[in-house]
C-alpha cells in the first residue's frame, strides 16, 4: 500500500508532535498543580506560582530595589543588593536540593537588568529587560491568535492531557481565544502603565518617577499574574468536558 500523505499532512504531524511536547513540558512544570476541571484553589494557584518561597524570591529583589533606591538613590547599591539576594536564593535551592530552575531564571533576569542599569548609570533602566520580556510575550500571544493556535489552548490542553480538544471543540476553542486575549491585555497593561513612567524617569531624571515605576512593577507583578491565572482557571472550568472522541488531531 502506498503512502498517500502529502506535504500538508507531514506539516500537520510535525505540528501535532510539537503540541505533544509542549503538553508534556507543561504537565511537568509548576502549572501541573492546576486541574482546570476542578474548583479554583488558592493553594493550587500558589503552588503554580512557585509556592510561598517562589513568590518571596520573585518579590524580594524588587522590594529591595525600591527601598534602597528610595533611601540612597545609589544605582549600584540599588541593583547589586537584589542581585546578591538572587544569587543566594539559587545557592540555597541547590544546597537544600530544591528546584533551582525558577530561581535561576529569576537570577538571569535580575542580572541582565542590573547590567543594563550599571552600564547606563540610570536606575530606571533596571526595568528595561522586563519591558522586552513583556513585549515578546504580547507578540507571541498575538501571533498564536493569528496562526489560529492560541497559546492558552496549548497550555490548558497540556494540563488536561487533551492537547487537541481545544481545536475540535468550539466551546473550548472560544475559551482558549478569550483567555489568550486576557493575557495579552495583562501584559499590554503592564507596558501601557509602566513605559510612560520609565520615559519620565529616563528623560527627566525624576527620582519620584523611578520610585513610582518600581512600586507599579511590584503591584502589577505577582498579584496581577495570580489574578489573571485565577480568572483563566474559572474560564476554562466553565467549559463542559469534551467527549474523548474529540481529542484526536484535527485536520489542517
Amino acid at each position: 500500500m502506498t503512502d498517500e500523505r502529502g506535504p500538508g499532512d507531514a506539516d500537520r504531524i510535525e505540528r501535532d508532535g510539537a503540541d505533544d511536547a509542549i503538553a508534556r513540558a507543561i504537565r511537568s512544570s509548576r502549572l501541573g498543580h492546576i486541574a482546570p476541571g476542578e474548583t479554583p484553589s488558592g493553594g493550587a494557584i500558589l503552588q503554580a506560582m512557585g509556592g510561598v518561597r517562589g513568590i518571596v524570591e520573585s518579590l524580594l529583589p524588587g522590594i529591595l530595589f525600591l527601598v534602597i533606591f528610595t533611601i540612597t538613590q545609589d544605582v549600584w547599591l540599588s541593583v547589586l543588593v537584589p542581585l546578591g539576594v538572587s544569587i543566594v536564593a539559587v545557592l540555597l535551592r541547590v544546597v537544600t536540593k530544591g528546584q533551582p530552575v525558577l530561581a535561576f531564571a529569576g537570577l538571569v533576569g535580575v542580572g541582565i537588568s542590573a547590567a543594563v542599569a550599571l552600564l547606563t548609570g540610570n536606575a530606571a533602566d533596571n526595568f528595561l529587560w522586563g519591558f522586552i520580556v513583556n513585549s515578546v510575550g504580547v507578540i507571541a500571544l498575538v501571533a498564536s491568535l493569528v496562526a489560529r493556535r492560541p497559546l492558552i489552548g496549548l497550555l490548558v490542553g497540556g494540563l488536561t492531557g487533551t492537547p487537541y480538544a481545544w481545536r475540535t471543540d468550539p466551546a473550548r476553542r472560544a475559551v482558549a481565544v478569550r483567555a489568550t486575549i486576557l493575557w495579552i491585555c495583562v501584559l499590554g497593561a503592564r507596558l501601557a502603565v509602566q513605559v510612560p513612567l520609565y520615559l519620565a524617569a529616563t528623560q527627566g531624571g525624576v527620582v519620584e518617577a523611578t520610585q513610582a515605576l518600581a512600586t507599579t512593577r511590584l503591584i502589577m507583578g505577582v498579584p496581577l499574574y495570580g489574578a489573571a491565572l485565577w480568572v483563566t482557571w474559572l474560564m476554562v472550568r466553565a467549559v463542559p468536558d469534551a467527549d474523548e472522541a474529540r481529542d484526536t488531531p484535527a485536520s489542517a
